[in-house]
């Protein structure tokens, strides 16, 4: 009943996450003002540019993110907030947003599975669950495309901001991944899903063991945000 819920926003109020104003019916994580302001990336819609052109050589066919990520930036906190803030509704309501973005474009044309960047047992045990799962659940709720769980982290790795992206990518694929049933990949197309593309470092790395472990794969790769990236 509207008027129920009118009355919970006033004694409960939900605001944007990124300017802090009460969110009205209809409007989840951001309001309408900060969407309209947020700058979108386009990597799915230029094949020429940098990004999409690294990640053609890596053979990842598509390529899509939300917004650009820049550290200090207000719409940054929405990324920092869905990792660190016990905040994994922000990551999935993201995704379903990004996902009805991508729809009437095509952009999901032939992917099979949703597959998100692993995250090692113990660290998803201490911060109670992993960011890329949670934008996958919101990008199947929008799709209907199955969540794939055949990829694993083995072991954890340690923060790497200050490696280069040729150290990272060696780093991140040194057996800290690992395919589980590569029988049930066999010719399909997978989405990876993150929360950041950086250096793409860590989707080459998760492109290099699943297609190690089954060549007849395909791959693309989505994210909520990305950074422009240095080799």
């Amino acid at each position: 009943m509207g008027w129920l819920y009118d009355l919970s926003r006033m004694l409960f109020p939900v605001t944007c996450e990124v300017c802090g104003d009460a969110l009205v019916e209809g409007e989840k994580v951001v309001c309408m003002s900060c969407d309209m302001r947020m700058p979108r990336c386009d990597f799915h819609l230029r094949p020429s540019d940098e990004l999409s052109m690294r990640f053609a050589a890596a053979k990842i066919s598509k390529v899509a993110a939300l917004f650009p990520y820049i550290r200090k930036n207000e719409f940054a906190r929405l990324i920092q907030k869905a990792k660190y803030n016990n905040r994994p509704d922000i990551g999935r309501l993201l995704g379903e947003k990004f996902s009805r973005e991508l729809l009437p474009g095509g952009f999901f044309s032939g992917i099979d599975m949703l597959m998100p960047v692993p995250m090692h047992f113990w660290k998803q045990a201490r911060r109670g669950y992993n960011q890329a799962y949670e934008i996958a659940r919101g990008v199947s709720n929008v799709t209907s495309i199955p969540i794939a769980d055949n990829l694993v982290a083995t072991r954890s790795h340690v923060t790497q901001t200050r490696k280069s992206a040729g150290d990272r990518l060696a780093s991140d694929a040194a057996g800290k991944l690992k395919v589980c049933y590569p029988d049930e990949l066999e010719g399909r197309h997978i989405l990876l899903i993150d929360d950041v593309i950086t250096t793409g470092a860590t989707m080459f790395a998760c492109a290099d063991v699943l297609r190690q472990a089954v060549p007849s794969v395909s791959l693309s790769a989505l994210a909520l945000a990305a950074t422009r990236f240095r080799s």
